[in-house]
C-alpha cells in the first residue's frame, strides 16, 4: 500500500496536550517521562478497555483514558487511588472556588493528629495545622470525586513541599536554601495551585473509569482487552519500598486510620505492606502467577534491565501463556531526588508485549 493510502494509526497521532500537562510528581519509578513512547507502542495495539494495575502516580492510567479506552487503575496503597480517583475515574467533576475556600476554613473541632505526631519532623507547625484542618474539613465533601481531588491535591502539595519528594530524613525544608519555588511556596499555595492543577485533568472520555484499591492478586481479569503491568520489581541494588519514602503521603490518604505508625521510627513511619514483588525469593514465582491470572488479556509489562528476574526469564515466563512476545527497549535515566549524591541509573526500559 502507497504511503500515502495507509490508515492512520492511533500511534501516528500525536500525544494528547492534556497529558502532557498531567500534574506529575516526583515518585519512583515513574513513568511520565516515557509517556509518549508508551503512546507509541499502545497505540499499535488493539484493545477498547485496559486495567492499570500498579496505578502509582496514575499517569499511564490518564494516558489509556485520554486514548479513549475504559479504564480501571488499581494500586494497593491508598494514595495512588486518590490521585487516580481525581484524573482517571473523575468524569469531569471540579472543586467550586467556594468549595476551595471551605477547605481552607478554620473549624474549633477538627483533630490535631498531624500536628501532635510530626512536630518537629517534616514541616512548620503552622504547615502542620494547615494539613489538620484541610484534612478535617475535606471529609466534608458529600461527593467522593470531590474529596479525592482534594486529597490528591494535598498529596501533591506535600510531595512537592519536601525537598526530595521522599520522607526518609526528617527536617525542615527552609533549612534548602536552594532557591527552588517548590520550597519558597508555603503548603497553603501549593494546595491552591494544585487544586487548580486536578481541576483542569477533569475530563470525560465517554466510558465509566474506575480506581480501585486492590492487591494485583485480586484483581478480576474479566473483560479486560490490555493489562498495564508495572510491578515494583526487585532492582540489582537498593530496595523497591515505596512505604519506606512515601509513608507520609499514605497516612495521609486515610488521616493514618486503619494504619500502624512505627513510633520507634524517627519519622514515624507505617508498617511496610507485604508484596512478594519484594523479594528474590518470591519475585519468581509473584511474575508467574500474575501473568497466568491475566492469561486472557494483552499484557504489556514495563520492565527495566535492572530488575530481577532478567529479562530472558521474564520473557520465558510470559512465553507460557502467550504465543506471541515482543520486546521494545530503549535507554532511560531514572532520577532519585535532586541533591548531587542521588543515585542516577541509567538503564534500558522495556516494554515486553505478550498477545494470544
Amino acid at each position: 500500500m502507497p504511503a500515502a493510502a495507509r490508515p492512520l494509526l492511533l500511534s501516528d497521532r500525536p500525544m494528547p496536550d492534556c497529558v502532557r500537562d498531567y500534574p506529575m510528581m516526583r515518585y519512583m519509578g515513574s513513568k511520565f517521562r516515557l509517556l509518549p513512547w508508551l503512546h507509541e507502542v499502545l497505540g499499535e495495539l488493539e484493545f477498547a478497555s485496559a486495567l492499570d494495575a500498579f496505578s502509582g502516580s496514575g499517569c499511564v492510567g490518564f494516558l489509556l483514558k485520554a486514548m479513549n479506552k475504559r479504564v480501571t487503575s488499581a494500586d494497593f496503597l491508598a494514595f495512588p487511588i486518590e490521585i487516580a480517583t481525581a484524573t482517571v475515574a473523575n468524569p469531569g467533576v471540579r472543586v467550586s472556588e467556594e468549595e476551595a475556600e471551605r477547605l481552607m476554613e478554620y473549624d474549633p473541632k477538627h483533630r490535631h493528629f498531624i500536628e501532635h505526631t510530626f512536630t518537629g519532623i517534616f514541616y512548620t507547625p503552622t504547615e502542620l495545622r494547615f494539613l489538620d484542618r484541610v484534612s478535617w474539613n475535606i471529609r466534608k465533601l458529600t461527593d467522593p470525586i470531590k474529596r479525592s481531588i482534594a486529597t490528591a491535591a494535598l498529596i501533591r502539595s506535600c510531595a512537592k513541599r519536601q525537598p526530595r519528594g521522599v520522607f526518609t530524613v526528617a527536617g525542615d525544608p527552609a533549612r534548602y536554601k536552594d532557591g527552588r519555588r517548590d520550597l519558597r511556596l508555603s503548603l497553603r499555595e501549593h494546595f491552591r495551585e494544585h487544586l487548580a492543577k486536578y481541576n483542569e485533568t477533569a475530563f470525560d472520555n465517554g466510558h465509566k473509569n474506575r480506581a480501585v484499591r486492590s492487591d494485583v492478586f485480586d484483581l478480576d481479569p474479566t473483560g479486560i482487552d490490555l493489562v498495564y503491568l508495572d510491578p515494583p520489581y526487585v532492582p540489582r541494588s537498593d530496595d523497591n519500598c515505596y512505604i519506606k519514602r512515601y509513608h507520609f503521603l499514605e497516612g495521609l490518604a486515610c488521616y493514618w486510620h486503619g494504619v500502624e505508625i512505627m513510633e520507634s521510627t524517627r519519622v514515624k513511619k507505617i508498617a511496610k505492606p507485604y508484596t512478594p514483588f519484594s523479594y528474590r525469593r518470591t519475585a519468581h514465582d509473584a511474575f508467574d502467577r500474575m501473568f497466568q491470572r491475566f492469561a486472557d488479556s494483552v499484557t504489556v509489562l514495563s520492565y527495566s534491565s535492572n530488575g530481577y528476574p532478567d529479562l530472558d526469564e521474564i520473557v520465558r515466563l510470559l512465553s507460557r501463556y502467550h504465543s506471541s512476545v515482543s520486546v521494545v527497549g530503549r535507554p532511560h535515566r531514572y532520577h532519585f531526588g535532586t541533591h548531587r549524591s542521588a543515585s542516577r541509573n541509567e538503564v534500558t526500559e522495556y516494554l515486553i508485549v505478550g498477545k494470544r
